[in-house]
């Protein structure tokens, strides 16, 4: 399997970042490219660990699966089951299920679908300001909902920093522990964690954006300094790929609910569907083309994707916001 189109677009857009394509343990495809650090000059290579924004979703999800089927969390009970969220705007109909599928109703904390920019929460409030899952809850929780629960799919972050709240309440530890015991370890995962941006740890990629006038910006004040249940995991490729083959692999979750997380749920629009985090892109005929999480934030974009027909694994990271994204495009082309 030749990937020249892949070549290209690296070549061609200054790409920074990793590319691993593999068929189950056999590797078709990897590279590295551009610099971990600007600071430092240190170039990417395959074992480094990226921001991997919200596919961090994938993770939370599989952590409140596990949690019901230990019997501690329903995904038909309202979220005020679990989290104290008297007074707010978030209503006692939005049940976990609504939550993991986009489909609350409720108001994300900047709507990027109407063009808010995430990075601007942080003009007049410090993002170093947002470490524990529930200092999230300001941001969002006394607004309007959008919709009423179970009558929209639109992708909304805040519903999983909810859900890390729900794992939070019924496990008595924090989200992070959680997600690193019993998704990362569990799968094999060992070199994915959370690590805050305002320390040193090892093979950590920097994140930076180019902007019009050539300059590189580093997103050090773009968003929270660690990552939460909505994104920031830092991963890298191999892991990701570990990851999906865990999950398949019945590791994470029984027979029922590892079938269900790999099916779709929800209709989004004419071409794609919703799952428990997973996002289900559709053939012509109604079948399952690919099943994938991307993410993208300041200084960082990524895809994890599965194509069923070929069955083959893909894992694009990127630590700029716009860098993943030529080379994903050259890669779906090749499973056309």
């Amino acid at each position: 399997m030749q990937f020249d189109a892949v070549n290209d677009a690296i070549a061609e857009t200054e790409f920074s970042g990793v590319v691993l394509i593999a068929r189950d343990s056999e590797v078709l495809y990897e590279r590295a490219a551009g610099l971990a650090s600007r600071h430092w000059d240190v170039p990417n290579a395959p074992d480094i660990r990226f921001d991997s924004a919200s596919i961090t979703k994938l993770f939370t999800s599989i952590a409140v699966l596990q949690q019901v089927e230990a019997g501690r969390l329903d995904l038909e009970a309202s979220i005020h089951d679990y989290v104290d969220l008297e007074s707010t705007t978030i209503s006692r109909d939005v049940r976990l299920l609504h939550l993991l599928t986009h489909t609350s109703g409720i108001a994300d904390d900047a709507d990027e679908e109407a063009g808010e920019s995430y990075e601007a929460l942080f003009k007049d409030k410090p993002n170093y300001s947002i470490i524990e899952t529930r200092d999230f809850l300001p941001q969002f929780a006394y607004k309007e909902p959008l919709a009423a629960p179970g009558v929209q799919c639109r992708y909304c972050n805040v519903g999983y920093v909810l859900l890390g709240l729900a794992i939070e309440a019924v496990t008595g530890e924090t989200y992070r522990d959680v997600v690193t015991r019993d998704v990362f370890a569990a799968a094999g995962m060992h070199d994915s964690g959370f690590f805050d941006r305002r320390d040193a740890a090892p093979r950590v990629a920097e994140g930076w954006d180019k902007k019009d006038d050539g300059r590189w910006v580093q997103n050090i004040y773009s968003y929270p300094p660690i990552g939460s249940p909505d994104g920031g995991a830092f991963v890298t490729a191999a892991d990701l790929l570990t990851f999906l083959t865990a999950v398949r692999s019945g590791r994470l979750l029984g027979g029922e609910l590892t079938g269900e997380f790999l099916s779709p749920q929800v209709v989004h629009d004419e071409g794609t569907k919703y799952g428990f985090g997973l996002e289900f892109d559709l053939a012509e005929d109604g079948t399952v083309r690919s099943y994938y999480k991307d993410g993208i934030n300041a200084g960082a974009s990524g895809i994890v994707r599965h194509y069923p027909a070929a069955g083959v694994d893909v894992a694009v990271l990127s630590n700029s916001e716009d860098g993943a994204w030529p080379v994903v495009r050259a890669i779906d082309k090749q499973f056309d």
